[in-house]
C-alpha cells in the first residue's frame, strides 16, 4: 500500500458507526474498489457501557472539552476492531456531538491517527469537515453507499434509503445512473427526528434505554395538533439538501410533557412518520419501494406509523427484504467511503450536502502518525 494512494482494485475495507442513539460501536467489513460493492464481510458490535454512555450523553451539543468523550470513542472502538482482522484500511466515523452547518460547523471527537496507531492500519477520519468548509451539510454521508448499494441489487427504476437513528435520513437514488456524483443520481436529507426524542422520552420517564418493541407507542394515541405543528415547522418545508442536529426537533418533548407515556410515544412516532412523509414530496420522482434501515426498522409502531403516512403506492419495507443488514448499513457506507477517498473520488456532492461541488471528505492518517501526539499526551 502506498503512503497516500491505496492500491488499484477492490480492498477489504472495516468501516465503523457511533451514532446520536449512543447504543454502541457498529462495525463492518466490505470488499470494495470505491465504486462497485463486490462482497459484504464480518461484522461486529460493542455497546457501550451504561458510564460510557453518561459520559457520551454528556457531550451533546458541546464544542470544547471534550477529551473524556473523545477517550471513550477511541477506547472502544479500538477494542472491537482489535478483534477484527483482514482489513487494509479502515473508515471512523467518530462520534457527533454537535452540527451547525452554515454556524460553527461540524464536531466529530475521537482521532483517527490514535486508531491508525492501535491497528497498524491507515485510517480515513473526520469526513464532514471538508463538505462543510465548502458550504455543504456535512450529512448525510452514506447516500453514495446507497446508490452503490441499489446498483448491486439490480435496481433499475429509483429507489430510497430511509435511515432511522437518532434523527431520520432519506437517500432517494437513481441507478440507472452509474455515477453517484453525477446531476440527478442521488437526493438525501434529514427528514426530522427518528428516535432520539423517543429514546429520550423513555429514558426520562421508565428508565429505559428504548421503546422495546414499540410497546409504549402502540398502546397510546397520537395527539394530532403536536404532530400537526411539527409537519408545519420551517425545517419540513425547506427545499433539501439539508440536515438536523439531534436536539432540533427537542421541543417535541416538552410538547408531549403532559400527555401519558403511552400518548407521548405514540406522537413521538407519529411525528417522525409524519415528517419522513413530507420529506417523500421532495423526492424528483416517488419512489417505488423505501428501504428502512437503523434500529428504528425494529419498532413496529414505527413502521406501522410509516405505512400509514405515506403516500399509496410507496411499499414500506427493512433492508432486510432485499438480503441486507439494516444495522450495519451505516458502518459498510464509511468502509466504502474510506475506499473513495483513499482513491480520490468525491464522498458527497450538491445533491447530497448541498456543498458547492463534488468532494472527497476525510483525513487519512497511517501507522505512526500518532507518535507525536502520543508524546504530548504523555509528557
Amino acid at each position: 500500500m502506498l503512503r497516500d494512494r491505496l492500491r488499484e482494485g477492490p480492498v477489504w475495507a472495516l468501516g465503523t458507526m457511533s451514532g446520536t442513539s449512543l447504543d454502541g460501536v457498529d462495525a463492518a467489513m466490505v470488499l470494495t474498489d470505491g465504486e462497485e460493492v463486490f462482497a459484504l464481510g464480518d461484522t461486529a458490535y460493542r455497546p457501550y457501557s451504561e458510564a460510557e454512555r453518561s459520559v457520551l450523553r454528556a457531550a451533546l451539543g458541546r464544542w470544547d472539552g471534550l477529551e473524556d468523550a473523545a477517550a471513550v470513542v477511541e477506547g472502544a472502538h479500538a477494542e472491537l476492531l482489535a478483534g477484527m482482522g483482514g482489513a487494509e484500511l479502515v473508515g471512523f466515523h467518530g462520534q457527533t456531538t454537535a452540527h451547525d452547518p452554515g454556524g460553527r460547523g461540524t464536531c466529530q471527537i475521537g482521532d483517527g491517527r490514535l486508531l491508525a496507531h492501535a491497528l497498524d492500519l491507515p485510517v480515513v477520519w473526520d469526513f464532514r469537515s471538508a463538505d462543510v468548509a465548502l458550504g455543504g451539510q456535512g450529512a448525510p454521508l452514506a447516500p453514495f453507499y446507497h446508490h452503490a448499494l441499489a446498483r448491486r441489487t439490480g435496481a433499475s427504476a429509483p429507489v430510497a434509503f430511509l435511515n432511522l437513528g437518532g434523527v431520520a435520513n432519506l437517500t432517494w437514488c437513481d441507478p440507472s445512473i452509474a455515477d453517484p456524483a453525477a446531476p440527478g443520481a442521488c437526493l438525501a436529507f434529514d427528514t426530522g427526528p427518528a428516535n432520539a426524542p423517543l429514546d429520550d422520552l423513555v429514558a426520562a420517564r421508565r428508565g429505559l434505554g428504548r421503546d422495546e418493541d414499540g410497546a409504549l407507542a402502540l398502546a397510546g394515541r397520537a395527539d394530532a395538533a403536536i404532530v400537526a405543528r411539527a409537519a408545519s415547522h420551517g425545517y419540513v418545508a425547506r427545499i433539501p439538501p439539508k440536515s438536523l442536529d439531534r436536539d432540533d426537533f427537542a421541543w417535541a418533548l416538552d410538547a408531549v410533557a403532559g400527555l401519558g407515556d403511552e400518548d407521548a410515544a405514540a406522537t413521538l412516532v407519529a411525528i417522525c412518520a409524519e415528517t419522513v412523509s413530507a420529506g417523500l414530496g421532495h423526492c424528483p420522482h416517488p419512489p417505488a419501494r423505501v428501504l428502512v434501515c437503523g434500529g428504528g426498522r425494529l419498532n413496529p409502531a414505527m413502521m406501522r406509523a410509516l405505512a400509514r403516512r405515506v403516500p399509496d403506492g410507496i411499499e414500506i419495507a427493512p433492508v432486510e427484504d432485499i438480503g441486507l443488514d439494516g444495522d450495519m448499513i451505516e458502518a459498510q457506507a464509511f468502509a466504502f467511503l474510506a475506499v473513495r477517498v483513499a482513491r480520490g473520488l468525491p464522498s458527497s456532492c450538491p445533491g447530497t450536502t448541498g456543498v458547492a461541488a463534488a468532494v472527497g471528505g476525510g483525513e487519512i492518517s497511517h501507522p505512526g502518525d500518532a507518535l507525536a501526539l502520543l508524546e504530548d499526551r504523555q509528557g
